[in-house]
C-alpha cells in the first residue's frame, strides 16, 4: 500500500479521539508482535480444531487470528469491533476509505504472499468497528479469487498482511521469520522500537526480532525498554469515545453533528483525559465489567493460558479452563433492566384513541372566581379563513370554548346538522397554542393574559386536521422497545468512564505475553518479574486504579524488581527458578486479576461483563428483621490517591456513620490513622473491621452509609513538636453515600468500590447521591462487606389495622396551646427535641390538623421494622392533604417508601397548571428517591406523556440536571424515559431546541469576548448561522415555551445590551401570520436558575393573590435557563427602566419626585387612561412591595425596576435574593426593606401630599402580606426542595430562615398588618435608596450612547424633517394657566408647515423650552443656537407678569431657532418638540381642567372634620383597636398642615388611667398608622357599659395641642364576636356607630 494512503481521513478521526500518532504506532506495532508470537505457539492441529468454533472474549488455548482459517461463509458471523485491538484483524481496516476500495496487498511492498482476505468495497464511515456474532452484522462479501483461495487449506496457515492504520509500507520479513518456519515453542521476545522518520512524515512501526541470550539480554533494546506508561495513556485517550453500533453512530452523526442534540455528543468534553503526575501510570477512567473466574488447577501443567478479550455472541459459552466476557445486552444492570420493564408496561398502558391530540399544546387553564364571574364580559375577535372580515363576539367569562365555536360556526356555515363542534379549536393569534373546547373562556391563562393588559383577545377558528402534527405520537412509538440506553448514550455526557473490551484484550494480551516469558525464563527473575509487573499494572491501571490484595499478596510472591520494592518479607529467590512454583504465583495472579475484573463490571457500567446475568442471584432469602446480628464491614483501602496527598498529609483516617433521612442512628466510627503506601499505586490501606453498635433488624429500609475520608496536614518545616501536632485540625478530602439495601430491599454484600465526591462539594447525609465516578480521577473506597449464602432481605410491614383517634379538643387546655405553638413553627426544619416528643406522644390528636403530618412525621423516633406497623397505620388513616401540604413529604428528610408513596398519590390531583408551577420542585424532589425507579417517577412520566407543555419544560428541567455531577448518572436515565416516551416527532423537536440554543450560545459569547468596536460585526456574522439553522430545519420552538414557534430571526431587530454580561437582544420571526415578533434577551455567562426560581415565586404569590379576588397585577414574564450559565428572557414591550425614565431629568432625576407620574402622563394623556394607569402602578407597586420584601431580593437599583407605559411596574435580574444583599465594606447597599420612594409616592398620592390613595396602597400591602402569611408551609416546602439544587444563595437552612422571619407566621393579622406598615415608612424614608440610584445612574453613564440623552422626556417617540413636514414658521400665541400636575403656565406655540392648509397649535411649559435648550447644546456648540431665555425672573417667577414677559423671550428664541443654520433647525430634537402631543390635540385654547387627587375607586369624603378608620374586636378579655388610617383633616389656622396623633379614652375613666395614643404623623392631612391599642383584662359584661372616645390632635411643640377632630363609640352597639372595620366621622361630639 502507498504512504500516500496514509494522510486520508482517517487521520482526523483519529486525532478527534485525543490519540497521538506515536501512542497509536507504539500500541499497533507491540500488538503485532504479538499476534505473530502467539500463531507460532499453537500448531496446525489446535487450529483446525478451534477452526469452527465462536471465539471467546477470554480463551486460554484457542489461537487469537483464527479468523483467517475461517471459511469464507463464517466471515459474516463477526460483528464490527470498535476499538484498537490487536487480536482483531478488522482493525486493520481503518485506512480504508469509501471511495477507495481496499487495496491489493498482494502488490505491497513486503508484504507476504497469500490471499487477501477482505473484499473490496466500503464499510461504514467511522474509523473503529464493532463485528458480532449475529446474522445482522456486516456481511463481508469476498470476489471470486477469495473464494479460491480461500478454499484451499493453508497449512501452517501464513501471516496475513496487516494494514497499518498509518497505511505505510510494512518492513520486509527478516530471516527466521516466524511465519516461515513452525517452532513447538517461541525462542525469541520481540521488543518495539520507533524509527525516526523524516520530518512531515508520519511514524512507522519496525519489529525487532532478536534471539534471546541466556542471561536475558538482547543485542537490541534492552527488554525492560518498552513503553508502558505510553501504551497505557493511548488506551486510555482510545476508551474516550463510546462504542455504539456502526447504526447508531451514523444516526448520530447525521441528527447531531457539532453539539446540537439533547443529545450534545460531548461537546463540552476535551479529547484528553485529566493528565496525572509522571510519578503514576496514566489512569484510564473507571467502566466495569463483572466477571467470574472458574477453577484453573485443573489445567494441564505447562500448558499456557491465554487471556483474550475477543468478541463473542450473546450466548454463554462453557470452556473449561477459560474465562468469557460477555457482551451484554443494555439491561446489563438489574436496576435498569426493571426500569426499562417499568417504561414499556407505562407506554403500552396509554389509553389513546387519537394520536393527533398528543401534538397539541392546550393553553393553561386556572380557574378563579375572579376570572369566571357572570358578570364579566370579554370582547373577542375570531378570525376564520372561510371569511374576510373577523367577527367580533361579547361572551361571558364563564362561557365555554365550544360555545363560542359554534357561534362562529354559524356564521360560516349554512348547515350545522352535519358539523361537529369538536373538530374544530380556537387558536390564540401569534402562539402555537389552542383553547380547551370544554373550559370556560375566562379560566384560560391566555384570556387572564389580555384582561390584564388591555390586549384585544383575538382567536383564529382551524379545523383539527390542519392543526400541525408533527409532535404528535404514533401507535409505533408506544409499540417500539425502550432503546433506553442508546438516548443515555446521545446525551451531553462527561468523559468516557469505563474501558473498552478491546483496549482490555490489548492489555490482556500484554500481560499473557509476559507471563509466557516469565514462565519460560531461565534465569534472570527480577527482570522477567518486572516486566510481569508492568503488565499487571497496566491492567489495574486501566480498571480504575485499584490495587485488591490478592494482587498485592500474588505480587509479593515475585522477586523484588524495579517497578515494585518488595515489602517486608523476603523470600529464598531460589523458590522461583522451579517452574511449577513459577506457575502456581502465575495461577494466584491470574485469578486476582480476573477477580478485580469482575469488581469492575459490578461498579461501573460496562459494556461486557464476567458471568452470566444472574448467575450470583441466590434462591434462599432471610429476612432482615429476624438478623439480629449488628451490622459489620471491613474498610480495606483508598486507591487512586492524587500524588499530592502524598506529600501535602501524613495521616489518614476515614469516618463512617449511618444516617436515615439526615438523622444520625448512631455516634460515627473511625479507623485508626495510617500513613500513604505505595505499592503499585499510592494507596491509603486500614484493612480494619468497623462493627456499629446497631442490630441488622433495627436498621430502617433507607439507611444509608456515610463515609467521609480526613486527613492531618503535613506541619511546616520547623514546627514538628507535639504542641503543633496537637492543634492541628483534621481535613475533610472526601465524602460518600451509599445505601445499604439496594432496590430490590436486599441489604449489600461483597466488595464494593464507592468514588468519593470532594470535600467542597456539599455532603448533607441525606442524599441519595451516587458514588463519583462522574470525575475521571476521582479516589475510591473499598469497602469488604460480608457475604453469605444467602440475601437478607427488608421486607416491609403491613400497617397496623387500627389506629386511635381523638379529639383534639378532648386535651388539655395547656396541651393544646402548646400544641398550637409547635404547629405554628410550619416547618419540620425548626422543631426542637421537645417539640417533637410532645408532638409523638399527641399523635393520635392531631388527625383535624391535616397539615400537621410532616411535623409528625419528622418527630418518628424510629424507622426501623418493628416500628413501621404504627406509623402505616397512622398514614393511612391520616385525612389526606392537599397537594401543597403534601409537597413536605417529598423532602430528603422522608425517605420511607411508603411516606412518599402516599404523598405522590395526594398530588396526584393537580391540574397540569398546577403541576408546572410546583415541577422545578419535583425535578429536585427525583434527587431524594432512593433508587431509580419510584412513585415520582412514574407520575411525572405519566403527565408528560400526556401533556406537551408538561413535557417539554420536564425535559429542560431534566436536561439542566444533567450538570449535577452527583445526580447526573439518574438525570441522565430520567431524560432517556421521558424521550423514550415522548415520540420520535418530539424528540426531533427537542434536538432541534438543543441546536438553536448552542448556536446562540455560541453566539452570545462571541459577542461577549469581542471588543466593543468589533461586537456588531460579529453579530451580524453570527445572526447568518442563525438564519442557516432556519434554512435547514424550517421551524422552531423556543425553549421559553412549546407555545412560541418560529421560523426565522429578524437581523435588524436584533442588537446587544451593553451591560457586563453583554446579553443578547434577539427578535424571531412568527411561524404565525397573524401573530408579532417574538423577542428575547438571550444571556450568556449568567446563571438564571436564581431568576427562575424567584420568577415562580412571584407567580405562585400572585395566583394565590387571584385565588383569594385580590388581583395585584403583577407582570409575570418567562424565563428559562437552558443549561448552566445561559438561558433565555422573556422582553416585555412598551416598558423601560425607571434608570431611563428619571435620566430624563437628567442625572439627579432619581432625587426628584415627578419623573415617574410625568413619564406615566406622556403616554397616557387622556385622564381615564392615566387614572387606570395609576391604579395599575398602585396594586403593581404594592404586589412588587411584598414580594421582594418576603424573597428578599437584594440588589435593587432604578436599571433593575420596570415600569409599562400601562402603570404595571415589576422587577427583573434578580441575582441577589434571600437577603444576601451587596456589601460596600461592612455596609449593605441594600438599606431599605424594599424599594418605595418618594416618585412613587408622588403617583400614588397624586402629588407631593399624602392623600387617601396612600391608604390604599397600605392596605392592599397590608391584606396581600397577610395572604401569604397563610400559605407560609407552602413557599417554605417549594423553597426547601430546591436546597439542593446548587443555587449559592439557597444552600442551607438558615436561607430558609430569612423567609420564615420575614414572613412571621406567629404573629396575628394585626400585628402583621403594624409590621408592614411600619416596613413601608422605612423604605419611604429611606435617602439610601435614592442615593444608590444616583450612584447607579453615575456608573451607567459609561455604556450611554448620544442617542440616549437627545430625546425629550416629555415627548413618547421622535419625530423627523422627512416624517413631520418642513417648519415654515411658528409664532407663540398666548400663555394659559394651569393647576394640574402643578399650578404655573403653560405656552401655546402655533407651528405652520409647508403644503399643509391648516396650522397645528401646541401646549408646552418653560422647563419643557429649557429641555430641549439644554439637549441642543450637547449636540451644537452654542454660537449656532440663539440664547435662551434666563430662568430666574425678578418678582414671582409664576405670576401673570413674569409670564408674559417670558412669552415674549421664548417666541423670539424659537424663531431664532427655526431660521437657523440647517443642521440645528432641521434636527430631529427642533422637530420631535414641535411636533403635536396627545395632549395638543384637545381644543386649542381651552385650559387643562385641573385634576382630582382623589382616584375613581376612593370613596368621598365624609364631613368637613375628616374620618377615622378603625378596626375593633374583642378576644379573650382583651379589646384590640387598630387605629389604621384618617382622611381628610383640616388645615391648622396658619394654613400648614397638621402632626396629627390618635388619643383614646375607654370611658367612664374619672382617673384618665386609659389614655392611649399612637405616634405622631407629620405634615399630613391623610395619615396612616396602623397601630394596634390594646386593653387588656376587661370582662365582656363589663365592656358593654364602656363608651370610646377617639379625639385627633395635632402636635403643636410648645403650644397647646389643636383638636382636629373627636368621636364617641358605644361599644354596647357593636357585635364584638366578629372584628368591626369602617371609617368614623370626625368633628362631632355626638355618639356615631358602625
Amino acid at each position: 500500500m502507498s504512504s500516500t494512503q496514509g494522510s486520508g481521513e482517517h487521520w482526523k478521526s483519529l486525532e478527534s479521539v485525543g490519540i497521538s500518532r506515536k501512542e497509536l504506532a507504539m500500541a499497533e506495532a507491540l500488538q503485532m508482535e504479538y499476534d505473530a508470537l502467539s500463531r507460532l505457539r499453537h500448531d496446525k492441529e489446535e487450529s483446525r480444531a478451534k477452526r469452527n468454533a465462536d471465539p471467546s472474549l477470554i480463551s486460554w488455548d484457542e489461537p487469537v487470528l483464527d479468523f483467517y482459517s475461517k471459511p469464507v461463509g463464517r466471515r459474516k458471523d463477526l460483528k464490527l469491533l470498535r476499538g484498537l485491538s490487536g487480536s482483531d484483524p478488522t482493525l486493520n481496516y481503518n485506512s480504508v476509505s469509501p471511495q477507495e476500495g481496499l487495496p491489493n496487498h498482494s502488490t505491497s511492498q513486503g508484504s507476504q504472499p497469500g490471499p487477501d482476505p477482505w473484499p473490496k468495497g466500503s464499510l461504514a464511515e467511522d474509523y473503529l468497528y464493532i463485528f458480532d456474532g449475529s446474522d445482522r452484522g456486516l456481511s463481508l462479501s469476498p470476489g471470486p479469487r477469495d473464494r479460491e483461495d480461500y478454499s484451499k487449506k493453508l497449512s501452517p496457515p501464513p501471516l496475513p498482511p496487516r494494514v497499518s492504520i498509518w497505511d505505510t509500507p510494512p518492513l520486509p520479513p527478516r530471516k527466521g521469520s516466524p511465519s516461515s518456519s513452525k517452532v513447538s515453542q517461541p525462542s525469541d521476545i520481540n521488543t518495539l522500537s520507533l524509527v525516526e522518520q523524516p520530518p512531515g512524515k508520519l511514524l512507522g512501526p519496525q519489529i525487532l526480532e532478536e534471539e534471546e541470550e541466556p542471561g536475558g539480554g538482547s543485542p537490541g533494546r534492552p527488554l525492560g525498554s518498552v513503553d508502558y506508561d505510553g501504551i497505557n495513556d493511548a488506551i486510555t485517550r482510545l476508551n474516550l469515545k463510546s462504542t455504539y453500533d456502526a447504526e447508531m453512530l451514523r444516526d448520530a452523526t447525521r441528527g447531531w453533528k457539532e453539539g446540537r442534540g439533547p443529545l450534545d455528543f460531548a461537546k463540552d468534553t476535551p479529547g484528553k483525559p485529566v493528565a496525572r503526575s509522571k510519578t503514576m501510570p496514566p489512569q484510564v477512567p473507571p467502566r466495569t465489567y463483572a466477571s467470574r473466574y472458574a477453577n484453573r488447577k485443573n489445567a494441564a501443567p505447562g500448558k499456557n493460558r491465554r487471556i483474550s478479550a475477543a468478541p463473542v455472541g450473546s450466548r454463554p459459552h462453557t470452556i473449561a479452563n477459560g474465562h468469557e466476557l460477555f457482551e451484554v445486552s443494555e439491561e446489563r444492570d438489574e436496576e435498569v433492566a426493571a426500569f426499562c420493564h417499568m417504561l414499556d408496561v407505562l407506554r403500552s398502558g396509554s389509553d389513546v384513541r387519537d394520536y393527533s391530540l398528543t401534538g397539541y399544546v392546550w393553553s393553561a387553564v386556572t380557574p378563579s372566581p375572579e376570572h369566571l364571574g357572570d358578570e364579566v364580559n370579554l370582547k373577542v375577535t375570531v378570525l376564520c379563513d372561510s371569511l374576510r372580515e373577523p367577527l367580533t363576539f361579547t361572551c361571558n367569562c364563564s362561557s365555554t370554548v365550544d360555545l363560542l365555536i359554534y357561534q362562529t360556526l354559524c356564521y360560516t356555515r349554512d348547515e350545522l346538522r352535519d358539523v361537529d363542534v369538536g373538530d374544530f379549536v380556537l387558536k390564540p393569534c401569534g402562539l402555537e397554542e389552542f383553547l380547551q373546547n370544554k373550559h370556560a373562556l375566562g379560566s384560560h391563562e391566555y384570556i387572564q393574559y389580555c384582561r390584564k393588559f388591555d390586549i384585544d383577545i383575538r382567536l383564529q377558528l382551524m379545523e383539527r386536521k390542519a392543526v400541525r402534527s408533527d409532535l404528535a405520537r404514533t401507535a409505533n412509538d408506544d409499540q417500539s422497545p425502550s432503546s433506553l440506553n442508546y438516548l443515555v448514550h446521545l446525551q451531553e455526557r462527561p468523559v468516557k468512564q469505563t474501558i473498552s473490551r478491546q483496549a482490555l484484550s490489548l492489555l490482556f494480551d500484554t500481560y499473557h505475553n509476559e507471563v509466557d516469558a516469565f514462565l519460560l525464563a531461565d534465569g534472570d527473575f527480577p527482570l522477567k518479574a518486572d516486566r510481569v509487573v508492568q503488565s499487571v499494572k497496566a491492567i489495574c491501571n486501566a480498571l480504575a486504579a485499584v490495587e485488591t490484595p490478592e494482587i498485592t499478596s500474588a505480587l509479593n510472591q515475585l522477586p523484588p524488581c524495579p517497578s515494585r520494592m518488595k515489602p517486608k518479607i523476603q523470600k529464598d529467590p531460589t523458590v522461583l527458578a522451579v517452574r511449577e512454583n513459577r506457575e502456581k504465583v502465575v495461577e494466584a495472579l491470574t485469578a486476582a486479576i480476573l477477580d478485580l475484573v469482575e469488581l469492575y463490571c459490578n461498579t461501573f457500567n460496562a459494556d461486557f461483563q464476567t458471568a452470566a446475568p444472574g448467575s450470583r442471584k441466590h434462591a434462599v432469602v432471610q429476612e432482615a428483621c429476624h438478623l439480629s446480628g449488628p451490622l459489620a464491614f471491613t474498610v480495606y483501602a483508598t486507591h487512586r490517591i492524587p500524588i499530592v496527598w502524598a506529600t501535602s498529609y501524613e495521616e489518614f483516617y476515614l469516618s463512617c456513620s449511618l444516617s436515615h433521612g439526615g438523622k444520625e442512628l448512631c455516634s460515627p466510627l473511625q479507623t485508626r490513622r495510617v500513613h500513604f503506601s505505595k505499592y503499585l499505586f499510592h494507596l491509603v490501606i486500614w484493612d480494619q473491621q468497623i462493627c456499629f453498635p446497631v442490630q441488622v433488624n433495627r436498621l430502617p429500609r433507607e439507611t444509608l452509609l456515610c463515609a467521609t475520608l480526613y486527613a492531618l496536614p503535613v506541619p511546616p518545616p520547623g514546627s514538628s513538636s507535639e504542641a503543633n501536632k496537637q492543634r492541628r485540625v483534621p481535613e475533610a478530602l472526601g465524602w460518600v453515600t451509599a445505601p445499604l439495601f439496594n432496590f430490590r430491599q436486599v441489604l449489600t454484600c461483597g466488595r464494593k468500590l464507592l468514588g468519593l465526591w470532594p470535600a467542597t462539594q456539599e455532603s448533607p447525609s441525606a442524599r441519595w447521591s451516587a458514588p463519583n465516578f462522574h470525575q475521571p480521577d476521582s479516589v475510591i473506597l473499598q469497602i469488604d462487606f460480608p457475604t453469605s449464602a444467602f440475601d437478607i432481605k427488608f421486607t416491609s410491614p403491613a400497617g397496623d389495622k387500627f389506629s386511635p383517634r381523638y379529639e383534639f379538643g378532648s386535651l388539655r387546655e395547656e396541651d393544646q396551646h402548646v400544641l398550637k405553638n409547635i404547629m405554628q413553627k410550619e416547618s419540620l426544619h425548626w422543631l426542637t427535641d421537645a417539640d417533637k416528643k410532645r408532638l409523638w406522644e399527641k399523635r393520635y390528636y392531631c388527625h383535624a390538623e391535616v397539615s400537621a403530618l410532616p411535623l409528625v412525621l419528622a418527630s418518628a423516633p424510629s424507622w426501623e421494622w418493628a416500628c413501621l406497623p404504627d406509623t402505616y397505620a397512622l398514614l393511612a388513616q391520616w385525612t389526606p392533604m392537599n397537594h401543597q401540604d403534601a409537597l413536605g413529604l417529598l423532602h430528603a428528610t422522608f425517605p420511607d417508601q411508603e411516606v412518599r408513596r402516599m404523598a405522590v398519590q395526594w398530588i396526584g390531583s393537580l391540574s397540569d397548571a398546577e403541576l408546572l408551577d410546583y415541577l422545578p420542585q419535583l425535578v429536585q424532589a427525583l434527587k431524594y428517591e432512593c433508587y431509580l425507579d419510584s412513585p415520582l417517577v412514574r407520575f411525572l412520566l405519566k403527565r408528560a406523556v400526556s401533556d406537551l407543555r408538561v413535557t417539554h419544560y420536564f425535559f429542560w428541567l431534566l436536561k439542566d440536571g444533567l450538570k449535577d455531577s452527583q445526580f447526573s448518572i439518574r438525570y441522565q436515565y430520567l431524560l432517556a424515559a421521558l424521550l423514550c416516551c415522548c415520540g420520535k416527532g418530539l424528540r426531533e423537536e427537542f434536538n432541534r431546541q438543543c441546536w438553536l440554543v448552542n448556536t446562540l450560545a455560541k453566539l452570545a459569547q462571541q459577542v461577549r469576548e469581542a471588543a466593543p468596536s468589533a461586537r456588531q460585526g460579529i453579530l451580524r456574522t453570527g445572526l447568518e448561522e442563525v438564519e442557516q439553522f432556519f434554512t435547514l430545519n424550517g421551524s422552531c420552538r423556543l425553549p421559553l415555551s412549546p407555545s412560541l414557534l418560529v421560523k426565522g430571526i429578524v437581523p435588524r431587530d436584533c442588537s446587544y445590551f451593553n451591560s457586563n454580561a453583554v446579553p443578547l437582544k434577539l427578535s424571531f420571526q412568527n411561524v404565525d401570520p397573524l401573530g408579532e415578533n417574538i423577542r428575547v434577551i438571550f444571556k450568556c455567562g449568567d446563571d438564571l436558575r436564581q431568576d427562575m426560581l424567584t420568577l415562580q415565586m412571584i407567580r405562585i404569590m400572585s395566583k394565590i393573590w387571584v385565588q383569594e379576588g385580590l388581583d395585584m397585577r403583577m407582570v409575570i414574564f418567562r424565563c428559562f435557563s437552558t443549561g448552566r450559565g445561559r438561558g433565555m428572557v422573556e422582553m416585555i414591550p412598551n416598558s423601560e427602566t425607571l434608570r431611563k425614565i428619571q435620566v430624563e431629568h437628567g442625572v439627579t432625576g432619581s432625587f426628584k419626585d415627578r419623573p415617574l407620574a410625568d413619564w406615566l402622563q406622556k403616554h397616557n394623556p387622556g385622564e381615564d387612561e392615566y387614572e387606570k394607569a395609576v391604579e395599575n402602578f398602585i396594586y403593581s407597586c404594592a404586589g412588587c412591595c411584598v414580594a421582594t420584601y418576603v424573597l428578599g431580593i437584594c440588589d435593587r437599583h432604578n436599571d433593575n425596576i420596570m415600569l409599562k407605559t400601562t402603570g404595571h411596574m415589576f422587577h427583573i435580574d434578580f441575582g441577589r435574593f434571600l437577603g444576601h444583599a451587596q456589601m460596600f465594606g461592612n455596609i449593605k447597599r441594600d438599606r431599605a426593606p424594599f424599594v418605595f420612594t418618594s416618585d412613587m409616592a408622588y403617583v400614588i398620592n397624586g402629588g407631593d401630599k399624602p392623600s387617601s390613595r396612600f391608604h390604599d396602597f397600605v392596605d392592599l400591602c397590608c391584606q396581600a402580606y397577610n395572604l401569604i402569611r397563610k400559605h407560609t408551609h407552602l413557599f417554605l416546602n417549594l423553597l426547601g426542595l430546591m436546597l439542593s439544587c446548587g443555587i449559592p444563595e439557597l444552600s442551607d437552612l438558615e436561607d430558609l430562615k430569612y423567609v420564615y422571619d420575614a414572613l412571621r407566621p406567629q404573629d396575628t393579622e394585626a400585628n402583621a398588618t403594624t409590621y408592614f406598615t411600619r416596613l413601608i415608612e422605612s423604605s419611604l424614608g429611606s435617602v439610601a435608596t435614592k442615593l444608590n440610584f444616583f450612584i447607579h445612574n453615575l456608573a451607567q453613564m459609561k455604556f450611554l450612547g448620544s442617542d440616549d440623552r437627545l430625546t425629550l422626556s416629555f415627548a413618547p417617540r421622535t419625530h423627523t424633517l422627512k416624517s413631520s413636514g418642513r417648519i415654515s414658521d411658528v409664532f407663540l400665541c398666548r400663555h394659559e394657566k394651569v393647576f394640574h400636575p402643578n399650578k404655573g403656565y403653560i405656552y401655546v406655540v402655533k407651528v405652520m408647515r409647508e403644503n399643509a392648509h391648516e396650522a397645528t397649535y401646541i401646549q408646552r411649559t418653560f422647563e419643557e423650552f429649557q429641555e430641549l435648550h439644554n439637549k441642543l447644546r450637547l449636540l451644537f456648540p452654542s454660537s449656532l443656537l440663539p440664547s435662551f431665555p434666563s430662568r430666574f425672573v425678578i418678582g414671582r417667577s409664576r405670576g401673570e407678569a413674569g409670564a408674559e414677559r417670558r412669552r415674549e423671550e421664548l417666541n423670539g428664541y424659537i424663531w431664532h431657532l427655526v431660521h437657523a443654520a440647517p443642521e440645528v433647525a432641521e434636527c430631529d430634537l427642533v422637530y420631535t418638540f414641535f411636533h403635536p402631543l396627545p395632549r395638543d390635540e384637545k381644543a386649542t385654547g381651552s385650559s387643562l381642567a385641573p385634576r382630582s387627587s382623589e382616584g375613581t375607586w376612593a370613596r368621598p369624603v365624609g364631613k368637613v372634620g375628616g374620618e377615622v378608620k378603625l378596626s375593633i374586636s374583642y378576644k379573650n378579655n382583651k379589646l384590640f383597636i387598630m387605629v389604621m388610617h384618617i382622611r381628610g383633616l383640616q388645615l391648622l389656622q396658619d394654613g400648614n398642615d397638621p402632626d396629627p396623633y390618635v388619643k383614646i379614652y375607654l370611658l367612664p375613666d374619672p382617673q384618665k388611667t386609659t389614655k392611649k395614643k399612637t405616634k405622631v404623623a407629620r405634615k399630613t392631612c391623610n395619615p396612616t398608622y396602623n397601630e394596634m391599642l390594646v386593653y387588656d383584662g376587661i370582662p365582656k359584661g363589663d365592656l358593654r357599659q364602656r363608651e370610646l372616645q377617639l379625639s385627633v390632635l395635632s402636635e403643636q411643640g410648645f403650644w397647646e395641642n389643636v383638636l382636629l377632630g373627636e368621636v364617641h363609640i358605644r361599644l354596647r352597639e357593636l357585635d364584638l364576636a366578629q372584628e368591626k372595620t369602617g371609617w368614623f366621622a370626625l368633628g362631632s361630639r355626638s355618639p356615631e356607630t358602625l
